[in-house]
């Protein structure tokens, strides 16, 4: 009978890959690291990385050890919910994930890591600059300055109740959470006009009592 599943060889590679887009992203960050600088410290073709894991973005998730892809989930919130249902649906998807025993321990790590690591901070920095937060103001069709300040948000929220544990957010119920939350990003997603530019700030500060 014909042997089915992953050769070994391949898995060794893929793990080996890993590995090595592991200590690139340490040593260069999210930005400075590439598919084919990984492939060149694995020693195999960038064909084989793209095979694997696909683009930049999908081995960092890959070797983070991240359960979800976050351009999946936001194409997912934004498929399946209108405009006025996203900041909830978003939240509860990142809480359903922290309360998982399963997933909340690489994502508990990545926030650890970062928190405690000045080089790895660069490399999430970097992934949620050049990633997280295109997806989001891409997703949910807002201006990249709101993107970034929902992206701070969720996050705060996540550091404040899993990993400094400060009560009574620590404690309180998943839908408690929610429905104090969920206005502020709503907010964030739903706000008409553009953002400021540095023109429209100047001109803000000429006005009187605008200093």
């Amino acid at each position: 009978m014909a042997r089915t599943g992953r050769r070994p060889g391949a898995t060794v590679t893929r793990e080996r890959i890993l590995e090595v887009a592991r200590e690139e992203f340490a040593d260069k960050g999210y930005t400075g690291a590439s598919v084919r600088g990984i492939a060149r410290a694995a020693g195999v073709d960038p064909a084989l990385v793209h095979h694997f894991f696909g683009a930049k973005e999908q081995v960092f998730v890959a070797a983070m050890r991240l359960p979800y892809d976050p351009a999946e989930v936001l194409r997912g919130i934004t498929a399946s919910s209108s405009r006025h249902d996203r900041a909830e649906a978003l939240l509860r998807f990142l809480l359903g994930a922290w309360e998982d025993p399963r997933t909340r321990g690489p994502l508990l790590a990545l926030l650890r890591s970062a928190a405690a690591h000045d080089a790895f901070a660069v490399t999430v920095r970097g992934f949620l600059e050049d990633v997280l937060s295109r997806h989001i103001a891409e997703r949910f069709e807002v201006p990249p300055l709101r993107a970034t300040a929902l992206l701070s948000q969720v996050f705060g929220l996540l550091a404040m109740r899993y990993v400094v544990e400060v009560e009574p957010l620590a404690s309180a119920a998943v839908d408690d959470i929610v429905a104090v939350y969920a206005p502020a990003l709503r907010a964030l997603i739903d706000a008409d006009g553009a953002e400021p530019d540095d023109e429209g700030r100047r001109a803000g500060t000429d006005e009187p009592g605008g200093r």
